[in-house]
């Protein structure tokens, strides 16, 4: 099996995050060691879970298998929507922990604003804390929009690292990555592939053989070159190692274009404001 090395972008923060990643959303859990052997052979470091997915202590008994040291791989967990408010998610952290089996994960993200609720901006002061002490790397947020993140950075000061949303050619909301750039905020792609749907486009699929590459190959590198991180899923093997792979050739400026040119702001999952 090809072991590709994925680069580094560095977070507002100064840490180093694999500009790739791989995604355990509906990755059984009697999967996971399996399925996680296989993506560090190919050359993931950085694995994304929640707690809704069900897979957090699998995850950290398969990287403690693994026989890596802690440093080389980078771990991201999520606060859920029902452990929202200040001291729900510290004790929700500190279960995530004990889940993994770390001392501190690299990665904390708050996984739904739930604007109904009201908790998001005593959730983020919670992380904050977790930040200080040292128990997370980074912490950031997923499905915020701008006036949400702004909530947040005059609550606390603290700018989110990440803001993980559904992004790939189908949905590229410029509007809201052009203002996380002004902050400095990465944006993680959730859903890079469209679930699949980007695979049999037929612009996709042209220019997969003008680069004999696969569709998703080139889905993952427009990510890459827009400057997001993608974060896919999958459970083949094949699979996982070409979806790595995606370093060794550039999409010219045309072939970006035709990507682009794809944006029809359509969502394969809910919008933040669907979600209570």
């Amino acid at each position: 099996m090809t072991t590709t090395q994925i680069p580094a972008v560095t977070l507002n923060n100064g840490v180093s995050m694999p500009a790739l990643g791989f995604g355990l959303f509906k990755v059984d859990d009697d999967a996971i060691a399996g399925v996680v052997e296989t993506a560090l052979t190919a050359g993931y470091r950085l694995f994304d879970t929640a707690p809704m997915y069900g897979n957090e202590k699998s995850l950290g008994d398969a990287l403690h298998s693994s026989g890596l040291d802690r440093r080389e791989f980078f771990v991201t967990t999520k606060i859920s929507n029902d452990d929202q408010g200040y001291g729900n998610t510290l004790a929700a952290f500190e279960t995530s922990l004990q889940l993994l089996g770390m001392d501190y994960v690299d990665q904390v993200l708050i996984h739904w604003p739930v604007p109904n609720r009201g908790l998001y901006a005593e959730t983020w002061a919670a992380l904050s804390e977790v930040l200080s002490s040292g128990r997370a790397r980074s912490i950031g947020v997923c499905n915020f929009d701008a006036a949400q993140l702004s909530v947040l950075i005059e609550a606390t000061s603290v700018v989110p690292s990440v803001n993980q949303i559904e992004i790939h050619p189908l949905l590229q909301q410029p509007e809201l990555l052009a203002h996380m750039r002004t902050l400095g905020i990465t944006a993680q792609a959730w859903a890079p592939l469209a679930r699949g749907e980007l695979l049999e486009n037929p612009v996709v699929e042209a220019l997969a053989r003008n680069h004999g590459v696969t569709p998703a190959q080139i889905v993952l590198r427009w990510h890459v070159q827009s400057g997001v991180v993608p974060i896919p899923k999958s459970s083949s093997a094949k699979r996982i190692t070409a979806n790595a792979d995606v370093f060794e050739f550039e999409l010219s400026v045309e072939d970006m274009a035709r990507l682009t040119e794809l944006n029809i702001d359509h969502r394969t999952g809910p919008h933040s404001d669907d979600v209570r």
